[in-house]
């Protein structure tokens, strides 16, 4: 359990966490382990959990309008992808592939629920630091947005 309460603890998702609040995520995290090469995860699949990168790097793409892959970027130690999937599971908006082995702690939507209703405090918290980072990266690519609005 401390191996995962000091994952979770580098990550800036979890910054202002203590550590009994990271203790009760980590009893729900599950360990998971991608060869490169491999997916995270596929756009438009079911989005049920969200990870959090403990070593690794991974590849973000989208298919393009030609059915071309689009690269959105890349991620790594201490990121986090799939956060939406704890709030309202639906499907993934891109692909992640392992570009070097990956090792990640993967916190599932149900398991997250089933916690709510045990400890809400640490899920309320992780919750409004998803919603900080979601409005970050809105206003991050705001004109990046525009722009696009701008063409069309």
């Amino acid at each position: 359990m401390s191996e995962v309460v000091a994952a979770l603890k580098v990550s800036p998702l979890f910054s202002g966490f203590t550590d009994t609040g990271l203790t009760i995520l980590a009893g729900i995290c599950v360990p998971r382990a991608y060869p490169a090469g491999s997916p995270l995860f596929v756009e438009s699949m079911v989005s049920d959990a969200m990870l959090v990168l403990v070593d690794g790097r991974v590849a973000l793409t989208s298919t393009g309008p030609r059915g071309e892959a689009l690269a959105l970027g890349e991620v790594g130690f201490g990121d986090w992808l799939g956060e939406l999937s704890l709030i309202n599971p639906g499907q993934r908006l891109c692909t992640a592939t392992a570009l070097t082995p990956v090792w990640a702690y993967e916190i599932r939507h149900a398991d997250f629920q089933k916690l709510i209703g045990q400890k809400p405090q640490a899920c309320i918290k992780l919750l409004m630091a998803i919603c900080t980072s979601v409005a970050q990266k809105v206003t991050e690519n705001r004109d990046a947005l525009k722009a696009l609005v701008a063409r069309q």
